[in-house]
């Protein structure tokens, strides 16, 4: 009896995969539904931000290599320190976490797919007229905004018609964010394998399910904000403008009960990052799962509560000052659970260091670095001190570039073997690593002497017992944006193309979870059917 074939010449069981593999050419990215594609793309716009960015605070630290204006005159100068905040909190760090998340978390609880294949499509592109609004803001009459990335007014009031073109683009990356958000909520919930319970999943779904409760809550006080700034600059409103009896201090309130969530929608992910390597690496279970997913909820629950530590200056009564510090404080908890979960785990464990674990290790020792100095901001007295100092911009960059960024390096090296089928260079990605680390602290270390001794942040120019530190970070800066442009093309290049080892379904011995029971590369489509787990839901039976 012959083969039943179906229109493509193929047997009948093959249809599905010919019917609904990629399409030709560029419909397969322009019309992309598939979770894979789209985290492709959207990890390679945030990569393109990222050197974006990158390449504006280059300009930055250029022009503070020497006391004096060099380059740029301070208005620019405040522009580039303006845009490159935007671009790297909205266009580099949050659509890479949502890139990691599409192509991962289907993976790790046996979903076919995210819920909303369509939805999905749409939260992607709409990133891309978002940043155009954004970048070419610098070509608009007076220049780009030049308020700082926390746009308080009332500088926001005076600037010109840039500041409204990022204000919407900030409008539609937030819109893109909370439909990421609802989609990443429902996949989980709605499309776990069946017996994966909630407490059996991998600790990046549970970083990134509470994530997107905190994107949902905290994306909508944003957009308010900046649309009280754009009738007030445009409708003859007076919410933060003092001279119509309006409060620029309401805006400090309103924009940081949105900002201090977003810190950490913007490392929640990466803890779930450094959760499934630290195990993978030390050949042993995660220590303390339970504790692991109570401590991030309570640093989510936490973070709605002590928004105002950025605003002691501000005339806040001693009462609110001392209530904002203890809360401050006591985020330090959860987060230290965190820190020892995965020192208990790597104790006695069989550890071996390749780059997706050295990684994984820099991110524990300079991200508890920047807890430290985090802990040091949250006393009212000292911060009353170091606020607005170059000590500032240290803590956060070791949180948020030594944070999410060597997680989000952790994560490419860990998963890539799986989404391109190759392995990468070894010698290389050591390589970036040690650069990365030894140039990152070169960069950032010397900014929390600088913001000790003084030196106020978004400053074009500094006296000269200012100039041996800054000159040290400017040369740091530079060498780190090398290691970034060596990573690109010494190692996602080739990967890109299919130049490699070819990679084993599982290339790491103690790694565990769903996505190392596909093929490597990972099939344009997995888990048709619910796969059938074993009762540790990592593994598949029959």
């Amino acid at each position: 009896m012959s083969a039943v074939l179906d229109p493509h010449g193929l047997p009948a069981h093959d249809a599905h995969d010919t019917a609904h593999g990629p399409l030709p050419g560029w419909r397969r990215w322009v019309y992309a539904t598939n979770h894979k594609d789209i985290g492709t793309m959207y990890l390679l716009f945030s990569f393109t931000m990222l050197m974006i960015g990158g390449v504006l605070a280059l300009c930055i630290r250029a022009e503070l290599f020497k006391p004096g204006l060099q380059f740029f005159n301070p208005e620019l100068f405040n522009q580039f320190t303006t845009m490159h905040g935007l671009i790297m909190v909205f266009g580099a760090i949050m659509p890479a976490f949502v890139g990691f998340a599409n192509w991962m978390i289907p993976l790790q609880i046996g979903a076919s797919d995210m819920a909303f294949a369509r939805m999905n499509n749409f939260s992607f592109w709409l990133l891309i007229p978002a940043s155009l609004l954004l970048v070419t803001s610098f070509f608009m009459p007076g220049g780009a905004p030049a308020a700082g990335w926390t746009l308080y007014a009332p500088l926001t009031l005076q600037m010109g018609p840039a500041m409204d073109a990022g204000i919407f683009a900030m409008h539609i990356m937030g819109a893109s964010s909370i439909m990421g958000a609802i989609n990443i909520v429902v996949t989980v919930l709605n499309m776990r394998a069946p017996g994966m319970t909630l407490m059996k999943m991998p600790l990046f779904a549970w970083t990134w399910l509470i994530t997107a409760y905190l994107l949902i809550a905290v994306m909508p006080v944003l957009a308010g904000a900046i649309t009280m700034t754009l009738t007030d600059r445009h409708f003859g409103t007076s919410f933060f403008n003092p001279a119509g009896g309006g409060d620029p201090v309401m805006y400090q309130h309103i924009f940081w009960f949105f900002g201090h969530p977003e810190v950490y929608i913007m490392i929640l992910p990466a803890f779930g990052i450094v959760s499934a390597i630290i195990p993978a690496f030390a050949r042993k279970k995660l220590f303390g799962y339970t504790s692991m997913v109570y401590a991030t909820g309570s640093i989510a629950i936490l973070s709605f509560v002590v928004w105002a530590h950025h605003m002691y200056t501000t005339g806040m009564p001693v009462t609110g000052q001392l209530f904002f510090m203890y809360a401050t404080m006591l985020i330090a908890v959860p987060t230290g659970v965190k820190i020892f979960n995965w020192v208990a785990t790597m104790w006695r464990g069989s550890m071996t260091f390749e780059t997706p674990m050295l990684f994984a290790v820099g991110f524990l020792f300079v991200f508890s670095m920047g807890g430290f100095t985090g802990l040091i901001l949250s006393m009212a007295p000292v911060d009353l001190q170091l606020q607005d100092t170059y000590y500032v911009v240290a803590h956060f960059h070791y949180v948020l570039v030594a944070g999410s960024l060597f997680a989000m390096f952790a994560g490419y090296y860990y998963w890539a073997p799986k989404w391109t089928g190759v392995m990468y260079s070894e010698t290389r990605g050591r390589i970036h690593f040690w650069g990365s680390l030894i140039f990152f602290n070169i960069t950032f270390f010397p900014m929390h002497f600088l913001g000790l001794a003084g030196m106020p942040r978004r400053y074009a120019d500094y006296p000269m017992q200012f100039a041996d530190f800054n000159e040290v970070a400017s040369i740091g800066a530079f060498g780190f944006g090398f290691m970034q442009v060596y990573f690109f093309l010494a190692t996602v290049l080739p990967m890109m193309r299919g130049r490699g080892e070819p990679a084993p379904a599982k290339p790491w011995e103690g790694a565990e979870g769903l996505e190392w029971e596909v093929p490597s590369p990972a099939p344009h489509h997995t888990f048709e059917t619910p796969p059938q787990l074993d009762e540790t839901a990592t593994r598949i039976v029959g």
